[in-house]
């Protein structure tokens, strides 16, 4: 499998404005500038490259988590993650899920097994460089 994304930047540093598309069309001509990725507490102007770093982690972590949940005979009914990265001094230092799953039978002792065990192996997981923790709670 090969993905295409199209990044466009206009300008200088501080002042530039860009553009992302992705090839399935989930996003296109998204903005993002140096206000996007450090000015904009609330997310309202545009996107960051770490914003959507966090969004590959979660997504790929539940759809791992999933997959793990089937090999165990589960089925879950809901998979809720929350990703909340961490950047300090021009680098990411850790990325922190917060998951809530609904997965009927599973006990507590078992979710922490396999939710781990999908942290461990899923493919973002494995393609970045910090601290990845998990909470998880049964709903």
């Amino acid at each position: 499998m090969k993905r295409k994304i199209t990044a466009i930047w206009k300008g200088d540093g501080p002042t530039g404005t860009g553009v992302l598309t992705a090839q399935s069309g989930a996003f296109n001509n998204m903005p993002y500038s140096f206000k996007t990725r450090f000015e904009n507490d609330n997310g309202k102007l545009g996107t960051n490259p770490e914003e959507l770093i966090a969004a590959a982690l979660a997504g790929c972590f539940n759809m791992k988590l999933s997959f793990v949940l089937n090999e165990s005979d589960y089925v879950p009914d809901e998979l809720n993650t929350d990703a909340i990265l961490t950047f300090v001094d021009g680098k990411i230092i850790s990325i922190d899920l917060d998951l809530k799953a609904k997965v009927p039978g599973l006990d507590k002792e078992k979710f922490d097994e396999l939710a781990e065990d999908a942290k461990e192996n899923c493919p973002i997981s494995g393609a970045l460089n910090c601290e990845i923790n998990i909470t998880g709670s049964l709903i």
